[in-house]
């Protein structure tokens, strides 16, 4: 490979989820560029795949914000930076070079060289689990769906979802009074969900607003990939037939690391240890933030992530410009600093 096919960059971070994303952030105001790669096919992580729509009452200054405005507003925080992102790309290896760069491969066969590398991939690649539904994937995308995206899509359908979770009674909730009907299967009357949402959905058949069936779909009816109906059967080995247009299965995630088992990272049953210090693993010039790092009191919140990136920033500079005295500063007061962000830029926006 000639060195033209290379990209040589300052930082690689691996995950656009929303702690990757901040990376960027924390990273641009100490004038270091970055690359993302993810495996799916845009930003957001989780936050954008598994709930768009749903609300989080936990990130600082927003009472309640969906997985998806989360994801559009830290786009438009890093946007001065120019981010580049890598999409629908999994990286498959990662090796040191003799000038003491990280050399990393995707599938796709992009080739990173990259001076310091930092691994924001939540819990590393994640899929959710398939029902075991004969010919289930001649419906998928089209009928049979694992994540809500868009509520609007499911306006006046004929819905089933399937699973006793939390997103399976969820978004049971935040459908019906989108849909036509919609009704819930699960393989008995015990739910491993918040009890209120348990009882609000129990009150809304009581009221006749829609139906829960206790049993497991085994067979699909339709055709060119949409459905038209769907069979249960029960624990008696009755069976039943139900009006579907969309299938929802909500039967959690399998999460893999994948790749990054293999990078020689210290790992402590599968996840990355740091210190609390710098947040870098046990190689030097790799940083892990977010859900995909361990150390003592880790919580698994996104403002965690937040904060790790922040201290990550710190000790990256010291690997991008060795030899440059790294100053603190304050966003509010320092004019650099909002010169970097177009502080102005976005005044006027806003005043217009």
């Amino acid at each position: 490979m000639s060195d033209s096919e290379i990209i040589k960059i300052d930082a690689l971070i691996v995950g656009a989820g929303p702690c990757g994303l901040f990376c960027v952030f924390e990273l641009g105001l100490l004038d270091i560029k970055c690359h993302l790669v993810d495996i799916l096919d845009r930003p957001g992580g989780q936050c954008a795949e598994l709930y768009p729509e749903k609300p989080i009452y936990d990130i600082p200054g927003y009472p309640e914000i969906t997985g998806q405005e989360l994801t559009d507003k830290l786009m438009e925080q890093i946007a001065p930076f120019n981010p580049v992102f890598h999409l629908s790309q999994m990286v498959e290896g990662m090796e040191r070079t003799e000038d003491e760069r990280w050399r990393v491969r995707t599938n796709e066969g992009t080739v990173f060289e990259a001076k310091i590398v930092v691994i924001a991939a939540g819990g590393g690649s994640f899929m959710p689990k398939k029902p075991p539904i004969p010919g289930i994937e001649d419906y998928e995308g089209t009928s049979v769906f694992y994540a809500v995206r868009q509520m609007e899509r499911f306006k006046d359908k004929k819905l089933v979802i399937v699973g006793g979770g939390d997103s399976a009674l969820d978004w049971t909730l935040n459908l019906q009074p989108l849909a036509e009907s919609v009704t819930l299967v699960h393989r008995r009357d015990n739910f491993r969900a918040h009890l209120d949402s348990v009882n609000k959905m129990k009150a809304l058949v009581d009221d006749g607003k829609m139906d829960f069936q206790m049993g497991q779909v085994k067979e699909l009816k339709g055709q060119d990939g949409q459905l038209s109906s769907v069979v249960i059967e029960h624990g008696d080995g009755t069976l039943s037939e139900v009006e579907c247009d969309c299938l929802l299965p909500f039967f959690g995630l399998t999460m893999k690391l994948g790749p990054i088992a293999n990078f020689g990272l210290n790992l402590h049953e599968n996840l990355i240890p740091v210190d609390t210090e710098k947040f870098e693993t046990s190689t030097p010039g790799i940083f892990a933030v977010g859900d995909i790092n361990y150390y003592p009191g880790k919580l698994k919140l996104i403002l965690s992530g937040f904060h790790e990136a922040a201290l990550m920033s710190r000790q990256a500079f010291r690997y991008i410009y060795p030899d440059a005295k790294l100053k603190f500063e304050y966003t509010t007061s320092s004019s650099s600093l909002q010169e970097k962000l177009d502080v102005e830029t976005a005044k006027d926006k806003r005043r217009a």
